[in-house]
């Protein structure tokens, strides 16, 4: 089987859709039989089957270096001559539509992978107004697909909220040999001038607002000393000021995993999150969380592996970093990895995804139920 995934959403410097779609590449090619070809747009167009695919596109200013190729029909012919047998689709723009069509000259599955949340980042800019037109907007795209996954329970439920009923819960993974304790190797207190009782916190991505990095500036004014952060990252830049240190983004996962694992905790205010696989990659890490009850962080984090403060909050961020700290950090880690190690490997999460794909194929779709109440992972 030839599985075809495409999308806008990958770049040089992209963050969690880049990492699911080469690391699903590598352990496809590892552990199974199929063939797998990523199209997405690059600086110039390479046809490259059972690789990664570009179409040439311009470059679009003020983003993370996305590039945004204008032709729907050099789209539509370069799915056409790969003859998939199944394709993906990760975002829900021109790539859809053209997918959409192919999918239907070739009478092959179409599967969405719904993994930003445009509404509510539309929402939070520019008012509810947009945010309920964009949600007609995909439920007319989605329509058009035979399964939407979704990565959290609570991104199925809105999916279903907006009438799109052939969803299944698709969560992501990560690669537990490089997201290891194993990498805490960098002495980050001697690196960054630091004094040895330092309070060191990490925070990893995109420095763009839905990450909220204001809460994180908040919160470390209200810390202060022995508090320090160290952000991680790529996109505008955020303010250094005495106890928070930038860093440029780290395109090497080895390197990422080593900043993550040397650090003593993991801190995200993001509230828009479909999954959060930074906050899976430092848990895999070994490393505690404080994150935020939104989007579907409260999925992943609970009292056993962190701490969840109120979201849009910077005093209540920085009670939650006290409260850590008052906790063994070594014992959450733990805990953290663990859960990881349980749930969200990459063997665990793309099984259940050629799972998927088979119920589509066969065209025997069973829904999985999202209760409110789920369980946090235990």
């Amino acid at each position: 089987m030839h599985l075809v995934d495409t999308t806008l959403f990958f770049s040089p410097t992209s963050g969690g859709v880049k990492r699911y779609l080469t690391a699903k590449h590598h352990w496809l090619k590892g552990h199974t039989t199929h063939r797998h070809t990523i199209v997405v747009p690059g600086e110039r167009s390479r046809f490259l089957p059972d690789d990664i695919t570009t179409i040439a596109g311009l470059r679009l200013p003020g983003t993370f270096n996305y590039r945004l190729p204008l032709s729907s029909r050099t789209w539509r012919a370069t799915l056409d001559a790969l003859e998939p047998d199944l394709i993906e689709v990760g975002d829900a723009f021109h790539p859809a539509w053209c997918a959409a069509a192919v999918a239907r000259r070739r009478n092959i599955p179409l599967v969405a992978f719904f993994h930003s949340d445009l509404a509510h980042l539309l929402g939070r800019r520019f008012g509810l107004g947009i945010e309920s037109a964009v949600g007609r907007y995909l439920r007319a795209v989605y329509s058009r697909f035979d399964l939407v996954l979704a990565p959290s329970r609570i991104m199925c439920a809105y999916l279903s909220r907006l009438g799109v009923s052939r969803t299944a819960l698709q969560p992501l993974g990560v690669d537990t040999d490089i997201f290891s304790p194993r990498r805490r190797t960098l002495d980050l207190r001697r690196l960054l001038g630091l004094p040895e009782d330092a309070r060191l916190l990490v925070f990893a991505g995109r420095f763009s607002d839905e990450k909220n990095l204001d809460v994180l500036r908040g919160a470390m004014a209200l810390l202060g000393r022995p508090y320090h952060l160290l952000l991680v990252g790529g996109g505008r830049s955020a303010h250094p000021s005495e106890n928070i240190t930038v860093l440029p983004y780290r395109r090497d996962s080895i390197e990422l995993a080593q900043w993550l694992a040397s650090a003593d905790a993991l801190v995200h205010a993001g509230t828009a999150e479909t999954f959060g696989l930074v906050i899976v990659e430092a848990m895999a890490c070994g490393r505690p969380v404080v994150g935020v009850r939104a989007g579907a962080v409260p999925e992943l984090i609970d009292q056993r592996v962190g701490e969840l403060a109120e979201p849009d909050n910077a005093a209540s961020m920085a009670a939650a970093i006290r409260r850590l700290y008052d906790r063994d950090l070594g014992t959450l880690g733990t805990a953290a990895r663990n859960r990881v190690l349980r749930r969200f490997t990459w063997s665990h999460s793309l099984n259940i995804q050629l799972a998927n794909y088979a119920s589509v194929l066969t065209g025997g779709i069973t829904l999985p139920e999202f209760g409110a109440g789920a369980e946090v992972g235990s």
